[in-house]
C-alpha cells in the first residue's frame, strides 16, 4: 500500500525535505567560530584606537554567521557563544580584584569570571533567539524545503538591531545591571558616535547592528545577483537577462546605500551643537595619589594617604580640586583635625572649592555608626556648609551583598560591603556659579541615571565629575575601558567629564568626548586643566533610553507578526526561480 500524501507534501514540500528542515544541525566548529568572533570583538574597545570601525566589521560577520543558523536554538547558541567570547576576554580583570586583592583562591576566582561571563552571555543569546523569531527565520523554515539559505531581509535587519539593543538594555538593568562592554562604547571614536546625544549608548549599538545587517544584506544580494546573471546567460535571451538583473542590482544597492547613509550621518552629527557654553570656564586640579590598595585600609596606610592628599590639595589653588573615591578612608566625622583645618584655611584663602572622597555615616546617641555611605564631601570657600553626595548605584559584592551570596563574599578579604544608598537624584555642587554633578566610580557606566540627574535637577549641572578607585583591578584594560565609558557620558549629555582616580586613568574630557589631558596610570600627580561648562539638553538627556526602547519594541512586534509570512514568500519565490 502506498504511503499517504501528507498535508506538507500537498503544499509542495517532500517528506525528505521536511525531515532535513527539522533535523539539519550545525557543526560544533560553527559555535567555536562565533566564540572566537566575540573574543576578537574585545579588541574593538579601548585601548584600541578607532576600534569602532573594527567593531562594524566584526558585527557584520557575526550577523552573517547568524544567518547560517537553522532555527532559534542554534541562533541563541551562536549569540551566546559570541557573547561569552566577548565577555570572558573583556572583563577578565575581575579575576585581579577577587584573587590579587580579595584573596580568593585562583581556581575559584577563575571559575567566578567564567560563570559571570556565562551569565552575561545569556543576553546576546536571548537577542539572537528573538531575532530568529522576529525575522521569520525560525517559523518559516518548514514551509518550503530548507536547502535555500536564509536570506537577510529589511525586517530581519531591523529585528536584529532591535533585539540587540533590547538585550543590551536588559543586561544593563537586570539585577542592578552590568552594561560594561555595551557595543556602543567602542563607537566613541567610531562611525556612529554622532548618535550618542540622540539615543545614548544603546541607540549607538542599535545603529551599529542595523548597519552591519544591511551590509550583509547588500553583499548577499550582490552575490546572488551574480549567480542569477550567470544562470540567466545559460537559459535566457539578452532582454530577459537585463530584466532579471535590474531588481537584483537594486536589492543590493538599496541596503548598501542605507548603510552608507547611516555611517555618514554618524560622522556628520557631531557637527550639531546640542548644548552651549555656560558660565565662566573653571580651572580644575584632578588628583591621583596612587595609594596601594593593600595599604589603603591599614592604619599606617590610612595616615599616609591622608597626609599625602592634604599636601596635594593645598599645594596649588584652582577653582575646583577633586580627589579620588575614598581618598580619605575614614568616617567624615572622624577626619583628623590637622587635615580638616588645613583644607578649610586653604579653601577660604585661595577661593578653591574642594571635593574629597570619604566614608559617610550616622552616629547614634549611643555612639554607634550606622548607615555607612560611599560619599564625596565638598568644601566651598567662604561658607561652613559642607556639600555631601552619597553613592546611589552600589557595586554588588563590593558595596552590598546580594541575597544568598554572603558565602561568596566570605571567600574574599575585601573590607567593603553593605553600604547605605543615597537618593537617585541629588543636588549639584556649586563651584563659582557652575553646577557640578558628581558620581562615584561604577555609577558613570549608567548613562540613563546621569541623564536623569541632569533632567530632574532644579539647577541642571554643566560639568560632570567622576571620582573613582580602580586599584582593585590592577594595571589592566579596565582602566582604559572605564575612560572610554566616561567619554560616552560626555557625548550623551553634551557636558565635560572630569575623572579623579586613585591609580588611573585620571583625565579631563570636553563636551564633545575628546580627552583634554590625562595622567599616566600608577603615577602620583595632579592634572591641571581648564574646562568650559555647558547648558541645554541633548535629545538623550530629554528622553533617556525611552526612544530606542520604544522603537525596538515596535519593530520586534512588527517582525514577530509579519516576518514569517514575508520570509515564506521570499523562500517560495526563490524556490520557483531555481526550479525554472
Amino acid at each position: 500500500m502506498a504511503d499517504p500524501i501528507t498535508s506538507r507534501s500537498r503544499r509542495g514540500v517532500t517528506a525528505p525535505a521536511a525531515e532535513n528542515a527539522r533535523g539539519r544541525t550545525l557543526p560544533r566548529w560553527h559555535y567555536l567560530v562565533a566564540l572566537m568572533t566575540g573574543a576578537a570583538n574585545t579588541l574593538s574597545f579601548a585601548p584600541t584606537p578607532h576600534g569602532g570601525w573594527l567593531e562594524l566589521a566584526i558585527f557584520a560577520f557575526f550577523f552573517f554567521w547568524l544567518t547560517r543558523t537553522t532555527g532559534w536554538k542554534s541562533a541563541a547558541l551562536t549569540g551566546g557563544a559570541f557573547g561569552f567570547g566577548n565577555y570572558v576576554t573583556g572583563v577578565w580583570w575581575l579575576y585581579v580584584s577577587m584573587h590579587d586583592y580579595g584573596g580568593m583562591a585562583a581556581p575559584l576566582a577563575g571559575a567566578a569570571v567564567v560563570l559571570f561571563s556565562l551569565y552575561l552571555a545569556v543576553y546576546p543569546a536571548l537577542a539572537a533567539g528573538v531575532w530568529s523569531f522576529c525575522a521569520g527565520h525560525t517559523r518559516a523554515s518548514t514551509a518550503v524545503a530548507d536547502d535555500i539559505p536564509f536570506s537577510p531581509t529589511w525586517h530581519g535587519a531591523l529585528a536584529f538591531a532591535s533585539a540587540w539593543a533590547i538585550g543590551e538594555w536588559l543586561r544593563g538593568t537586570v539585577f542592578t545591571g552590568f552594561p560594561w562592554l555595551a557595543s556602543g562604547y567602542a563607537q566613541v571614536d567610531g562611525p556612529f558616535a554622532g548618535f550618542a546625544p540622540v539615543a545614548g549608548v544603546y541607540g549607538v549599538g542599535w545603529m551599529l547592528a542595523l548597519a552591519a545587517a544591511l551590509i550583509v544584506q547588500a553583499l548577499t544580494a550582490a552575490l546572488r545577483a551574480r549567480e542569477a546573471r550567470g544562470a540567466a546567460m545559460e537559459r535566457a535571451s539578452h532582454a530577459r537577462r537585463d530584466a532579471a538583473a535590474r531588481p537584483a542590482v537594486s536589492s543590493a544597492a538599496v541596503p548598501a546605500g542605507v548603510a552608507i547613509a547611516l555611517i555618514a550621518a554618524g560622522l556628520l552629527l557631531p557637527l550639531v551643537q546640542w548644548t552651549v557654553p555656560a558660565n565662566a570656564p573653571l580651572t580644575v586640579r584632578l588628583l591621583q595619589g596612587d595609594v596601594k590598595q593593600e595599604m589603603k585600609f591599614e592604619e599606617a596606610g590610612m595616615r599616609a594617604a591622608i597626609d599625602q592628599y592634604q599636601q596635594m590639595i593645598t599645594s596649588k589653588p584652582a577653582d575646583l580640586i577633586v580627589t579620588p573615591e575614598t581618598a580619605i578612608p575614614v568616617l567624615a566625622q572622624q577626619l583628623p583635625a590637622p587635615f580638616a583645618s588645613a583644607v578649610r584655611r586653604f579653601s577660604d584663602s585661595t577661593g578653591s572649592a574642594i571635593l574629597f572622597g570619604a566614608i559617610g555615616g550616622t552616629i547614634t546617641p549611643e555612639g554607634q555608626v550606622t548607615d555607612y555611605t560611599n560619599s564625596l564631601f565638598g568644601v566651598t570657600p567662604g561658607t561652613r556648609d559642607i556639600y555631601r553626595y552619597d553613592k546611589h548605584h552600589l557595586v554588588p559584592f563590593g558595596e552590598f551583598v546580594p541575597w544568598g551570596f554572603r558565602w561568596f563574599v566570605n571567600l574574599m578579604s575585601i573590607p567593603l560591603g553593605d553600604f547605605f544608598r543615597g537618593p537617585p537624584v541629588q543636588k549639584p555642587f556649586i563651584v563659582h556659579n557652575q553646577p557640578v554633578a558628581v558620581d562615584i566610580c561604577y555609577e558613570d557606566i549608567f548613562g540613563e541615571e546621569i541623564a536623569r540627574t541632569i533632567r530632574e535637577s532644579e539647577t541642571p549641572a554643566g560639568v560632570l565629575v567622576n571620582s573613582t578607585n580602580l586599584a582593585w583591578f590592577g594595571d589592566t584594560i579596565a582602566l582604559d575601558q572605564h575612560l572610554q565609558i566616561a567619554r560616552m557620558r560626555s557625548l550623551e549629555t553634551g557636558r565635560p567629564m572630569l575623572r579623579a582616580t586613585n591609580t588611573g586613568t585620571t583625565a579631563a574630557i570636553d563636551s564633545n568626548g575628546k580627552v583634554l589631558g590625562r595622567l599616566a596610570p600608577y603615577t602620583i600627580g595632579s592634572l591641571d586643566v581648564t574646562v568650559q561648562g555647558t547648558s541645554g539638553s541633548t535629545p538623550y538627556v530629554t528622553s533617556g533610553n525611552n526612544t530606542v526602547l520604544a522603537v525596538s519594541l515596535f519593530l520586534l512586534a512588527f517582525g514577530f507578526a509579519f516576518g514569517p509570512g514575508i520570509t515564506r514568500r521570499r523562500r517560495a519565490a526563490a524556490s520557483n526561480d531555481s526550479a525554472q
